[in-house]
């Protein structure tokens, strides 16, 4: 695990600086302070900052081939890599390491940009091919490790965050026409960034720079097999999944240093802790993140598990006193605005992991390929709702409606959540995928900025536009299609990525394993959801071995109480503030509304709040 940076001159006899590799990897020291390294050669250079994972004396970079043709740097790790040298050493090659590094340079030798295929693991990495005077770069399938690049005054230029492109000297200038995406999203995606002239490589593809230009190809894309083919056995489905996620997990306790697992007290973080603990016979090392907001709390279900599979656990409160920590931790590792609140919990846990542990494994992406988040359930009960008679259908979303007025806590919660449900049965997918993930109404967001609204890309068409390649008509495969290809990269994916890397911590995501996704992807909605029943193919499998509490447990996800530490602490005064000063030039007006809303308690706009100061911050800073 690394950071990595570097340029090519178009210009083959512009020598390349060395003092400007120099502060592009200082900039990402974060990501690697066991080592860095140099390559600068004619118009060529190549950094590296090195956390060492495996082989850690022989695996230092940039690696260069024995012959000097070829020169490497990588950020990630790839799980099967032993299964691959001994192919390669069947095929006469010789390795001088015992290092994943190594193992990518000589793959490349045999296969070329074929050797993407052969490859289980999360990575960027770029090789320099001296012969050919080519960079061939490569971003991971699912999009666990990221690369940014653009071309500047002739110079292709890249790195693992784009600090590395500032430092290098790439302008700083706002991309503005992407403001309202990020204020609906809380995110800016791929291949765009909210720096102009900056872009992210998307998952799947790879780059290949040569004779001044740079061409991007696709070499993997999600398998999305039509609704008549998907898998319905569920004995059948149970079986491999079982098989394929607990490889999975074999596969990421390759390690040559100490590590752990975060565990939340969901089914997901739950079942890689139950295979970890039968894969070894050490007890793993457990970490939790709770808070003294009981509805966000899931301390007491984790301690559970710790207790169920004698992990060594460790376990940490999270409190809002320090809102200037919290800012300035994701205006630091994002670069860009991110407005997830579940950046700072995130941070905080790997924080903690990283006093015992290098690495840990997580559950991260379980709920995109088991199709297990809570708008699946809606998606899939929507269908059945709509064939009811029109009457009926508008008087139960009347009654839930003058129900949920009556009474508070959990059951109101729920009760407008079905309102919700009912009274958005009738809009098309696209209209529903906005009202889930919009943190305020599209018309407050617009109302915000009124002066950009001529610049701007409406994020209802940037949705559209999104969904136009999706093979299906079902809103429960729609749902899974955005969640695979859209909100895992871009969001969920950059935010562990990021924080974790801010604490020098490495993180495996078993769920992940491509494999997995690819087979989970061919699934019908029938075995995935048994009725209603969220994730029943890990409910069938690993969950048998789980405490019984943990299963009949509403799932919580790993949110932030906002809504509460908007009404007091620094975090509610510098909400006041914003309406009355900003950076970016929201409406006074409008902010003011939207935190006297927040205040009495009409509105939950908490994660709204904090996506705004996250954007005034970045433009004052």
């Amino acid at each position: 695990m690394c950071g990595v940076c570097g340029f090519v001159h178009w210009n083959s006899s512009q020598q390349a600086s060395g003092e400007t590799l120099q502060r592009m990897t200082d900039a990402i020291e974060h990501r690697g302070p066991d080592g860095e390294g140099f390559y600068v050669r004619n118009n060529v250079a190549l950094g590296n900052r090195r956390l060492a994972i495996i082989d850690l004396e022989g695996g230092a970079q940039p690696m260069s081939s024995p012959d000097g043709n070829l020169v490497i740097t990588f950020n990630g790790e790839i799980y099967n890599y032993i299964e691959v040298r001994e192919e390669l050493r069947l095929l006469g090659h010789r390795f001088r390491t015992e290092s994943d590094t190594e193992v990518l340079l000589r793959a490349y030798e045999e296969w070329g940009l074929d050797m993407l295929v052969r490859l289980n693991g999360m990575w960027a990495f770029a090789i320099w091919d001296n012969r050919k005077r080519r960079l061939f770069v490569s971003r991971d399938r699912l999009g666990e490790k990221p690369v940014h690049y653009c071309v500047h005054r002739d110079t292709f230029v890249f790195g693992s965050e784009i600090k590395c492109l500032i430092a290098y000297g790439v302008p700083r200038k706002p991309n503005i026409a992407l403001t309202e995406i990020y204020l609906a999203l809380g995110y800016v995606p791929a291949p765009h960034t909210y720096f102009a002239g900056i872009h992210k490589l998307e998952p799947g593809h790879y780059l290949l720079v040569e004779n001044g230009q740079v061409k991007k190809r696709r070499y993997w894309a999600l398998p999305f097999p039509g609704e008549a083919e998907l898998l319905g056995s569920r004995k059948e489905v149970n079986e491999r999944f079982e098989f394929l996620l607990k490889d999975a997990v074999r596969l990421r306790m390759r390690s040559d240093v100490p590590y752990g697992a975060f565990l939340s007290g969901g089914l997901d973080s739950s079942s890689i802790v139950a295979l970890m603990a039968e894969l070894q016979t050490r007890p793993t090392e457990t970490f939790t993140i709770g808070f003294s907001e009981r509805a966000f709390d899931e301390r007491g279900l984790a301690e559970l598990v710790a207790k169920w599979f004698r992990t060594n656990h460790h376990v940490q409160e999270l409190k809002p006193e320090s809102y200037e920590e919290a800012m300035e931790g994701v205006l630091r590792s994002y670069d860009e605005p991110f407005g997830d609140t579940s950046a700072i919990p995130t941070g905080s846990i790997s924080k903690l992991a990283r006093r015992s542990v290098k690495m840990v494994l997580t559950g991260d992406g379980g709920d995109e390929t088991l199709s297990g988040y809570n708008a699946y359930q809606s998606e899939k009960f929507i269908p059945a709702y709509n064939r009811l008679p029109g009457p009926i259908r508008a008087f139960s979303a009347r009654m839930l409606g003058l129900a949920s007025r009556g009474i508070g806590g959990a059951p109101r919660f729920r009760l407008r959540r079905l309102q919700g449900v009912a009274s958005s049965a009738a809009l098309p997918f696209e209209d529903r995928l906005l009202n889930k993930t919009l943190r305020a109404e599209l018309g407050v967001i617009r109302t915000l900025l009124p002066g950009l609204s001529r610049e701007v890309v409406a994020v209802d068409d940037f949705l559209r536009g999104s969904l136009e390649k999706c093979p299906y008509a079902d809103g429960f495969y729609k749902m899974m299609y955005f969640n695979l290809t859209l909100s895992l990269p871009e969001n969920m994916l950059t935010k562990v990525d990021r924080m974790s890397m801010a604490h020098s911590l490495e993180v495996r995501t078993p769920f992940l394993d491509h494999r997995l996704v690819e087979y989970m992807c061919s699934v019908h909605k029938n075995v995935k959801m048994r009725g209603l029943e969220r994730k029943s193919v890990l409910r069938d499998t690993v969950g048998k071995s789980l405490p019984r509490p943990l299963l009949s447990s509403p799932k919580r996800g790993f949110g932030v109480p906002m809504h509460t530490w908007f009404k007091d602490c620094e975090f509610g005064e510098r909400a006041r503030a914003l309406g009355s000063r900003s950076s970016v030039g929201f409406d006074p007006a409008v902010v003011g509304k939207i935190v006297e809303a927040n205040q009495r308690g009409t509105r939950d706009y908490g994660a709204f709040i904090w996506m705004l100061l996250v954007l005034d911050r970045w433009y004052e800073k």
